[in-house]
């Protein structure tokens, strides 16, 4: 009998892909979103565009800052918990008020309401590197030190250290998994590859922060998804997982890559480093592995001829 799921944050890059993932395994999916305008709302909806008339899914526009939560929570099995306020670099100043609301009180409303839920087997929280920081060493595990530098990595720590005191004291199943720089077809218009890709096949300057020897973990999308599922059925309640690509490349390194599999040049604006940003990641997946069964499957080239794919499709089409 295929289980009944909540996908928050339904519409965006990783919710709308976990979200088809689901209804294609057979579950019955309820997705929610509110359509934050950090980006156009059209792209969201252009991600719900094969999900929307799925028999086996249900869309709820809604924020969880008002939403009838213990409803939309009601004889779920699994809630994934994608939404959130994206962006380092946006998250200065008075905008972090945006931020708290979305991204630590929207998940403390969700972890209450889960608090009476008797059919609830696991609550799926996406974190992401930026807990990091400038990490003590390379590549970086779990147990860690976090110090975030930016007010976006407080707001996910945040979130993650709610997660583990309703699983401490109210037995919420609740697991955080630290996403590092997923990638692929539908990413967000803001992300660097995306940006990098739409700038050459349009002829455009590509703007790059720093001297592009700052290197990333990145983490295809189908691989981001697998984990979301391996956390719902091998998850320890209260525990927290990196999930890396095993892909760590130098940016400078993926504009080269980029020439060869757009076959155009990459016309290279360089300004300096911006507030936030941290100089490396490198996830040491060795607790994923043992304890979800996790392992990356697409590589950063293969991934990126992807999404190199996806953008030239939509660039025919328009």
């Amino acid at each position: 009998m295929p289980d009944a799921c909540l996908v928050t944050g339904c519409a965006g890059f990783i919710g709308s892909h976990l979200s088809e993932r689901l209804v294609r395994a057979g579950h019955d999916v309820t997705g929610t979103d509110c359509f934050v305008d950090y980006y156009p709302r059209p792209m969201k909806e252009a991600n719900l565009a094969w999900l929307r008339p799925q028999p086996g899914f249900h869309f709820v526009e809604a924020s969880l800052l008002d939403a009838d939560l213990p409803a939309l929570l009601e004889g779920k099995v699994w809630a994934f918990h994608q939404a959130a306020q994206a962006g380092v670099r946006a998250s200065w100043g008075d905008d972090f008020r945006i931020y708290t609301d979305n991204n630590i009180l929207a998940t403390q409303r969700l972890l209450e309401a889960a608090k009476g839920s008797r059919e609830l087997r696991k609550l799926v929280y996406a974190s992401s590197s930026s807990v990091y920081g400038d990490a003590e060493s390379y590549p970086t595990h779990e147990g860690m030190r976090p110090q975030p530098v930016s007010p976006y990595g407080v707001s996910k720590l945040a979130a993650e250290h709610l997660c583990y005191l309703y699983q401490r004291n109210f037995g919420v199943p609740a697991v955080s998994l630290r996403y590092f720089t997923v990638y692929g077809p539908r990413q967000r218009p803001d992300i660097a590859f995306r940006r990098f890709i739409e700038a050459m096949l349009a002829g455009r300057p590509i703007t790059v922060y720093d001297d592009g020897e700052q290197t990333r973990d990145f983490t295809f999308i189908g691989d981001a998804v697998d984990a979301n599922l391996l956390a719902a059925e091998r998850g320890t309640a209260g525990e927290v997982y990196n999930i890396g690509g095993g892909s760590r490349i130098t940016v400078n390194a993926v504009l080269h890559l980029l020439e060869e599999l757009t076959g155009r040049p990459a016309l290279v604006q360089r300004e300096g480093r911006q507030k936030g940003d941290v100089r490396h990641t490198a996830a040491d997946i060795g607790k994923a592995q043992r304890e979800l069964g996790y392992n990356p499957r697409v590589g950063i080239r293969e991934g990126l001829a992807r999404e190199v794919e996806w953008l030239c499709h939509k660039t025919c089409e328009v």
